[in-house]
């Protein structure tokens, strides 16, 4: 003897589902979520509604906004498959690190910042994602990445504020999310573009990014790596030449420099000429302004009567 298959009412699907009647009604509107069986005057749903909803807020959770999630479900619903789709995102939205988040005690955080509460610090650690706040705890912080509050507190232990560390933080994202940035633009053009030829991409095609996104994780991060010790070994051997020196060495003026720029302006430049072409322009802009201001300096101000 086969199973009825189950109905709700609207309350109840709402109840099973987590969304409310408001939300439910919203997305048949928008055609997200399909219709009901009437009744006589009665609106009678499914199991595949309930599906459909999880399915809803799973994306969301993701970070899909509702039409891109509109058009994902309306090519599953053509027969083109999700399954695929649904793989590659689980594949780009998984951890991108081993890591595991640890727990934190209020106490334990201050013993190991010099043991004295300080609020201002805990206000921007939350700001900046080091901590995370416990609902129903105030004693206790959730610490996503354990290793990061580890530097903090081996920096703090060799001398360095606390306001100085969450600047140098702040500082060293912007240049960091630049870099994820430009790989993945070069990924993307090189790599993925073959597999995004359609919105959205086939469930083949889904498939088979998912597999190239396991095999290019690491890469990034042995990249940055590898990159970062070169550097490091360079510049602090030229800072030590520098201090153990009789005289410091001379600057040499055609030697590059970092700039910190707000990631604000970055993207600005980046939807004005592009990502390849970002250094280029700001330094163009920078020598232009200069150039400016010099004529400026050289013009006489006729208001003093030069």
């Amino acid at each position: 003897m086969s199973e009825q298959p189950t109905e709700y009412r609207i309350e109840d699907l709402a109840h099973h589902s987590g969304a409310t009647v408001r939300t439910i009604r919203a997305y048949q509107d928008r055609g997200l979520l399909p219709r009901p069986e009437r009744r006589g005057r009665s609106n009678v749903y499914g199991d595949t509604h309930l599906a459909r909803l999880r399915q809803i807020a799973d994306l969301l959770d993701r970070g899909y906004t509702l039409a891109s999630i509109k058009e994902l479900l309306e090519a599953w619903d053509a027969g083109r498959g999700l399954g695929g789709v649904l793989g590659l995102v689980a594949e780009v939205d998984g951890p991108w690190t081993d890591e595991k988040a640890d727990r934190i005690s209020r106490e334990e955080l201050d013993a190991t910042f010099g043991g004295t509460p300080d609020e201002d610090a805990i206000r921007e650690a939350i700001e900046l994602g080091v901590l995370e706040r416990v609902p129903d705890r105030e004693d206790e912080f959730l610490v996503p990445s354990p290793q990061e509050l580890a530097v903090a507190a081996e920096l703090y232990e060799a001398g360095v504020p606390l306001s100085a560390i969450s600047g140098h933080l702040r500082e060293l994202r912007v240049q960091v999310e630049h870099i994820a940035s430009r790989f993945l633009e070069f990924t993307t053009e090189h790599v993925f573009a073959r597999y995004l030829e359609h919105r959205p991409p086939t469930d083949a095609d889904a498939a088979a990014a998912a597999t190239m996104v396991r095999r290019l994780r690491p890469l990034a991060q042995q990249t940055v790596d590898a990159e970062l010790a070169r550097a490091m070994r360079l510049f602090a051997t030229r800072h030590l030449q520098h201090h153990l020196s009789a005289e410091p060495p001379p600057v040499r003026d055609d030697e590059p420099r970092p700039v910190v720029l707000p990631s604000g302006t970055i993207r600005a430049v980046q939807q004005l000429v592009g990502p390849e072409n970002v250094a280029a322009f700001i330094t163009a802009a920078a020598e232009r302004e200069v150039h400016s201001r010099t004529l400026n300096a050289l013009a006489p101000n006729p208001l003093d009567g030069s």
